[in-house]
């Protein structure tokens, strides 16, 4: 039973995979750069974004916002006049805790890839699922905030080791919360030795501008120095 349950999952993740290579294929022949937005509940990625297009100079972003139910995310980002594209998992997916690669692959045809350089995958709100099914994207990208406190990369490590640019968001509240931000780091330094750590806040726009710099260059239109 335990290597019948293996073989399943291994076949479910080769499935993905091959559709995430036909994406990728697609993403490349349009030339966009896809940068896939992970995180867990309510860790700011939305608003981040928010801040993110927001004079957003250098690029061309587009958004396809994933969540299991509702367009509150895609709404707030269409106030903002770029392109948005949802995915909700539940009515055709079964209400899927991640977007995998066939769900991507669904929405092509409804982004206009001719208007953009880069699109962001801000995808459902989780700290596990997400990290396991690649979508074709070029970038991997996860949002922690300091409400969730330190020991986030210790409990689920697969989601910090499978990012290489952590953005410590909500970076405003530290004076009023028990929170040790040098600690959290050395937790994201322990589990993926190297990584990229940017702190920021959303709220305030602290440390938003290193972001945007390195969209920008995720787009390659000026070399990389994160």
């Amino acid at each position: 039973m335990h290597r019948t349950r293996v073989r399943v999952v291994e076949g479910v993740l080769d499935a993905n995979d091959t559709i995430a290579r036909a994406n990728r294929a697609d993403f490349d022949a349009a030339d966009v750069t896809v940068v896939n937005l992970m995180g867990a509940p309510g860790s700011g990625k939305t608003s981040l974004l928010e801040r993110t297009v927001n004079d957003l100079t250098g690029v061309r972003v587009g958004v396809l916002e994933g969540d299991v139910q509702g367009s509150l995310d895609a709404d707030r980002l269409a106030t903002l006049h770029v392109p948005v594209t949802q995915i909700n998992t539940d009515p055709g997916f079964g209400g899927e805790c991640h977007l995998d690669a066939n769900m991507v692959r669904s929405a092509l045809p409804s982004i206009p890839f001719e208007e953009i350089d880069v699109l962001v995958i801000e995808n459902v709100g989780n700290l596990v699922c997400p990290a396991e099914f690649r979508v074709g994207e070029h970038r991997r990208v996860m949002v922690a905030s300091v409400t969730e406190g330190e020991d986030k990369p210790l409990k689920y490590p697969l989601m910090f080791r499978a990012c290489e640019l952590v953005l410590i968001n909500k970076i405003d509240l530290v004076p009023h919360l028990d929170f040790d931000l040098d600690k959290l780091i050395r937790h994201v330094e322990a589990v993926h030795p190297g990584v990229s750590v940017l702190r920021m806040s959303a709220r305030t726009g602290k440390g938003v501008e290193d972001w945007r710099r390195w969209l920008v260059q995720a787009a390659g239109r000026v070399p990389e120095r994160v």
